[in-house]
């Protein structure tokens, strides 16, 4: 975890980072939670922070985590979100995931959903986890893995 000083010091960098893109963007920091970082991004313009499914969010995060752990070697990790951007695609996911599983539930054939990245996968197994009606595995190799939904 790390310290008053430490966190200062991150959101420096961070600010400081967002001034240098010129872009109109208000940054919010949300209070550490264990080693994780929220910052919030608010801008009028967040297609070119999210990118494609998010890809440039992601990788702009890894890029802050990057230069901050060059500052401040600890264990933590920023958890950068636009305009609520994982908010949405949480619950998005979420909903979909429970569609799909009522879907397979009712018609017991099994729904293979679009390839998606590790984290997007691992929330639809946390949503469909704890049903006794349906089970799910990733299938597929590389960026074409994806969720196979099944009855049990």
């Amino acid at each position: 975890m790390v310290n008053i000083k430490e966190l200062d010091e991150i959101k420096k960098t961070i600010k400081n980072f967002f001034e240098k893109t010129t872009l109109e963007v208000e940054v919010d920091f949300s209070f550490p939670k264990d080693e994780t970082i929220p910052v919030k991004i608010k801008t009028p313009d967040p297609k070119i922070l999210i990118g494609h499914n998010g890809q440039t969010l992601f990788e702009i995060q890894h890029l802050l985590q990057a230069i901050s752990k060059r500052k401040i070697p600890g264990d933590f990790h920023i958890d950068l979100d636009v305009n609520d951007y994982k908010e949405k695609k949480i619950e998005y996911l979420r909903e979909t995931a429970r569609s799909a599983a009522d879907e397979v539930a009712l018609i017991k054939k099994e729904k293979m959903l679009e390839p998606m990245p590790a984290y997007e996968r691992r929330i639809i197994h946390l949503e469909l986890s704890q049903r006794k009606d349906v089970k799910t595995e990733s299938v597929g190799e590389g960026a074409e893995r994806k969720i196979g939904i099944y009855p049990r």
